[in-house]
């Protein structure tokens, strides 16, 4: 009987395998023909570089002020314009990328993570653990997101390392509870019956064998999530929460061009602009993910 749950162990977990690496391949054609998709990823590719290698193609420093150019229009030495202080405006959205790209990915990373391990725990191991992480998942999300992340930054003060915190925490409620229903849905399949019974750790079934097949969902989600958490750090900078003067932070930029929208508009438009693209990219490329990662959508295969 050993042998025969052994044998029986080993086909059913040889058969996902190769079953999820016929899907990613699969998945990788479908994303290939899509020309959309492809398009909003080489965006996203160029945006991320150029803001990465802002110390060397920025024309001149973000901070730095120059009297004789004050709020000019763009032009061949100064292409997005400068602001009231004769800033470049390109070079600041340059650098403010950084920030915001930066601090938008650290953001889902705190999200990814904390639900990651809480769904993990409360869809694998079930009973009262469950019940209890379930229940303060409740509580948190019995709240506003946006005032529960401005409460805790008026807690912490104002700055990227509270936005960072707030809405990294304010991302673990909803990770939590996406992974557990996965979680829930696998845990029971033939495959991981058969790793229990061969005597696998449970920590190994749930690294090796339930996270490989969840994975394509949580891709799908954290892409989306990117676009959100990107739209609410520079909302919550915006409102002069997060980055303050004279940082480059594209939401931190907004909020500094208000003023300026009937003199000087380009102070605002190119940042707006740079936040809108990275968005609009991203959620692109994750439509194209949920419809490249899920069978279901594939007649092919039904």
């Amino acid at each position: 009987m050993t042998n025969l749950a052994d044998n029986h162990g080993l086909i059913q977990t040889n058969e996902m395998e190769n079953w999820s690496q016929s899907l990613w391949s699969l998945a990788w054609c479908k994303l290939r023909d899509n020309r959309i998709a492809l398009g909003a990823l080489a965006c996203l590719i160029l945006m991320v570089s150029l803001t990465l290698a802002a110390p060397w193609i920025a024309p001149y420093s973000p901070t730095e002020s120059d009297y004789y150019s004050l709020e000019q229009p763009p032009s061949s030495s100064h292409w997005m314009g400068t602001d009231d202080l004769g800033r470049d405006v390109l070079s600041r959205v340059l650098w403010g990328g950084r920030d915001t790209l930066g601090v938008g990915l650290l953001v889902v990373f705190i999200g990814l993570a904390g639900g990651l391990i809480l769904g993990f725990i409360s869809g694998y191991y079930g009973g009262l653990i469950d019940e209890l992480i379930q229940r303060i998942v409740d509580v948190f999300l019995a709240f506003p997101p946006i005032l529960f992340m401005i409460s805790i930054v008026a807690i912490l003060g104002s700055g990227l390392s509270s936005i960072v915190l707030a809405v990294g925490i304010a991302n673990i409620p909803s990770v939590t509870r996406l992974v557990r229903g996965l979680v829930l849905a696998t845990r029971n399949e033939l495959f991981v019956e058969a790793a229990y019974i061969l005597g696998v750790p449970k920590w190994k079934i749930m690294i090796r064998h339930i996270l490989p097949n969840i994975v394509s969902e949580l891709i799908v989600f954290t892409s989306l999530m990117i676009g959100g958490s990107i739209m609410i750090t520079s909302a919550l900078s915006y409102l002069g929460l997060g980055a303050q003067p004279p940082s480059p932070e594209w939401g931190a930029m907004l909020n500094y061009g208000r003023r300026y929208l009937r003199d000087a508009s380009w102070m605002s438009i190119y940042p707006g602009l740079a936040i809108a693209l990275v968005i609009i990219c991203v959620n692109l490329l994750g439509d194209a993910l949920r419809d490249a990662l899920d069978p279901k959508l594939d007649p092919s295969i039904q």
